[in-house]
């Protein structure tokens, strides 16, 4: 990749119930291992599953910041009850860290520290961004549906700010206070059993005739496709991309990293890093319509349209 700026890699919070040894040892190998400058850390879909984290938290914070990773506390998508909003209030009172808002809801809380917006926030314009920024943001990451079309304008509206775009991981479409996952088991959500934690990667979905759909991960609702914007990068960082965030898959997350610190430094070609990236993660389907303006599951390669997925 030849450009006057490279973006840096960040790594999101980790959607799904993975339990706490799992979770834990996942970051001490991205601390040890991964490309990665910045870590998003926390429960964000599910408050239920804190407590499987929590107990990890300290010691997973220390050894991603003796490895040089900048770390950021993310807070709920969606807060319902009166405990969830005294985390929320807790943690952006009581963290040394900065937060990543992902909900509205922490905003009037979060003025005045360090804080960023996460990509379950809707920011689909440059006068939303603007509105943000001004209110203390200091990295955005805007939501994976928009086109670069889009992306372009609101960065070209705002140069020098950092905004962040989700290149890799399944897509967050919706979350809801109701849990479809446990009702699809027979369960409710106030007595789910944390069955969401069967599926490390989610529940695939699928219509009547049998086609992939949609993902099912708690009370989110996911793309049954993996975004993978690789090609993509060379325009992303000429257009002023301050980072590129890798959304945690249950597969082996450091090759996903290095194969896109790899294109960024110039080392690799999008195709070769696409190529290795369905060995890393296989049977994923890979997606980038919503980039190029096509339904978000359409697979575009090298601007030519291919067939609809990518296996």
């Amino acid at each position: 990749m030849t450009t006057a700026f490279k973006p840096t890699l960040s790594l999101g919070p980790v959607y799904y119930l993975w339990d706490g040894p799992k979770w834990r040892d996942f970051y001490f190998r991205i601390a040890d291992e991964a490309p990665v400058e910045h870590v998003v850390l926390g429960e964000t879909v599910c408050s239920k599953r804190q407590h499987f984290t929590e107990p990890h938290i300290a010691e997973v914070i220390e050894r991603l910041e003796a490895a040089g990773k900048r770390v950021t506390l993310s807070t709920l998508a969606m807060v319902t009850l009166e405990r969830e909003s005294r985390h929320v209030r807790d943690l952006i009172r009581d963290s040394d860290h900065p937060i990543e808002a992902n909900d509205l809801s922490a905003l009037g809380l979060i003025k005045g520290k360090p804080h960023s917006i996460g990509p379950l926030v809707n920011v689909y314009s440059a006068a939303t961004a603007r509105v943000l920024a001004a209110r203390g943001a200091d990295n955005i990451c805007l939501p994976p549906e928009l086109p670069m079309r889009s992306i372009e304008n609101i960065l070209q509206a705002m140069p020098g700010f950092s905004f962040e775009i989700f290149a890799f991981g399944r897509m967050p479409l919706a979350i809801s206070a109701r849990c479809a996952h446990a009702r699809s088991k027979g369960l409710t959500k106030d007595n789910c059993q944390f069955i969401c934690g069967e599926e490390s990667d989610g529940l695939p979905l699928r219509t009547l005739d049998r086609q992939s759909f949609l993902v099912l991960n708690g009370v989110q609702t996911m793309s049954n496709t993996c975004v993978v914007l690789l090609d993509e990068l060379a325009s992303l960082a000429a257009a002023g991309t301050a980072r590129v965030r890798l959304s945690p898959q249950d597969c082996d997350m450091v090759a996903a990293a290095r194969l896109y610190h790899a294109v960024l430094d110039g080392s690799m070609e999008g195709e070769e890093a696409i190529a290795g990236l369905a060995e890393v993660y296989p049977g994923a389907v890979f997606s980038n319509g919503f980039y190029h303006q096509r339904e978000g599951a359409a697979w575009v390669a090298r601007g030519r349209d291919a067939a609809l997925g990518h296996g």
